[in-house]
């Protein structure tokens, strides 16, 4: 009987894009991919961060930046090509980027007063941007004989968020809560995902999402104290335990594992 070993998560030689490459949980992604041996396409709107990413690998692993405005289709078709130019191929894909906006304070607009013109923005990047890039990655991925993709969800995008977590609660500085827009485009990416996951599974394409549950970027202490309440595991996430969650469906370990939503969120989802 073979028994399975590291192996199985190992990615080597494999040809990895990021986007959202320059955030908090896309940079961890990118650290991982170059430990498992994948050479990355580190992609983002911005520029200073993404080289500061690159950077940090300290030159270990193969990894190229590719900076994209991920709400502009055209920009992402051009990036893809130049992606498949360097490396020839495209295996992996982390469908990592979502947007806040411009604008934070306009994001997190109560309900009743949200601005569509915030909503557009933040659809075109976590939605758009996101169906763009797997159709493109896909197409090369075909070409190469299949591939996984990993497109980054949220537990807001399978269940509604608790409104008694942000009472008192703040975001750097400012109020904070789950916009509607941020759920409706999250649950957009778990159907979607679904949808392409049938769709290219007689390409050999695997697409699975994960949905984080909260990490800790900025919020405050009663934020984090009423957010850890509602947790089994009682506390919030590490970037890295959201990062190895998108390995595992990455790797050849989840090979028979398509059209899922993992759900990283310490238990949160089960209460």
């Amino acid at each position: 009987m073979n028994r399975p070993s590291a192996s199985f998560l190992r990615l080597d030689g494999a040809v990895a894009v990021v986007t959202g490459a320059a955030g908090i949980i896309g940079s961890v992604i990118v650290q991982r991919l170059v430990e498992f041996g994948a050479r990355v396409a580190l992609v983002d709107i911005d520029v200073a961060r993404l080289d500061a990413v690159a950077a940090a690998t300290g030159g270990a692993g193969e990894l190229r930046v590719f900076p994209c405005d991920l709400s502009d289709a055209e920009a992402i078709m051009e990036t893809v090509a130049r992606i498949h130019g360097w490396a020839g191929r495209i295996d992996v894909l982390f469908n990592n980027a979502a947007s806040k906006s411009n604008d934070l304070s306009r994001f997190f607009e109560p309900a009743e007063s949200y601005s569509l013109e915030t909503w557009h923005e933040v659809m075109a990047v976590n939605v758009d941007g996101l169906f763009v890039m797997a159709r493109e990655c896909a197409k090369r991925m075909k070409e190469g004989g299949g591939g996984a993709i990993v497109q980054t969800a949220s537990i807001y995008g399978a269940m509604a968020p608790d409104m008694r977590i942000y009472e008192g609660s703040s975001y750097l500085g400012g109020a904070i809560n789950t916009p509607p827009v941020y759920a409706a485009s999250k649950g957009a990416v778990i159907s979607l995902s679904r949808y392409l996951a049938a769709l290219w599974a007689n390409d050999n394409i695997r697409v699975n999402t994960i949905s984080p549950g909260g990490v800790s970027s900025g919020q405050n202490g009663v934020f984090h104290d009423k957010y850890r309440a509602r947790v089994p595991m009682n506390r919030m996430a590490e970037a890295r335990e959201i990062a190895d969650a998108a390995i595992f469906l990455a790797s050849p370990a989840s090979s028979y594992i398509t059209g899922q939503n993992l759900m990283v969120d310490g238990g949160l989802s089960i209460w």
